[in-house]
């Protein structure tokens, strides 16, 4: 029998709680794991994604968000600094690459930092006032009240 592992999908999914988005999402596969990441809970209703970088400058690296996907990009410029350095060992991967996250429709992206070889993407869930939950109020008229106004309205 074949068991699936959902750690892929928990990894690139922030802010869902639909299974059957999850499920799909799971099913298309993730391939690459490169450049490794964090998704981080900071607060009530705020996300980091921490991404190692190393060997690209904020020139390099491009973040767009669109139809609920974050994608990362980063796309080396070897130019005429790859000319002029011989390594003996290559030890930092410094290869194109292109992350997608999944976001739900409250995430929003609200910004992005790059320091020391770490890119940071700042995430917060926005949820419209139309979804937010409210208080109904209880109206205090009683049961016969009811009956006699319906009675009154046939009447009419």
């Amino acid at each position: 029998m074949r068991t699936f592992d959902f750690a892929p999908l928990l990894r690139t999914s922030i802010g869902f709680e639909n299974l059957n988005r999850l499920v799909d999402f799971a099913t298309r596969g993730e391939g690459d794991a490169y450049p490794p990441y964090n998704i981080e809970k900071v607060g009530e209703d705020t996300y980091r994604i921490s991404m190692a970088t190393a060997g690209f400058s904020r020139d390099e690296l491009e973040i767009t968000a669109q139809d609920n996907v974050l994608i990362v990009t980063g796309r080396a410029n070897e130019g005429s600094e790859g000319e002029s350095r011989q390594f003996l060992h290559r030890g930092i991967a410094k290869r194109a690459f292109e992350r997608r996250f999944q976001l739900a429709d409250t995430i929003k992206v609200t910004g992005a930092a790059y320091d020391n070889g770490l890119l940071d993407i700042q995430l917060v869930r926005e949820i419209p006032e139309h979804k937010k939950p409210r208080n109904i109020a209880i109206g205090g008229t009683s049961q016969s009240q009811s009956i006699e106004a319906v009675n009154d309205l046939r009447a009419a």
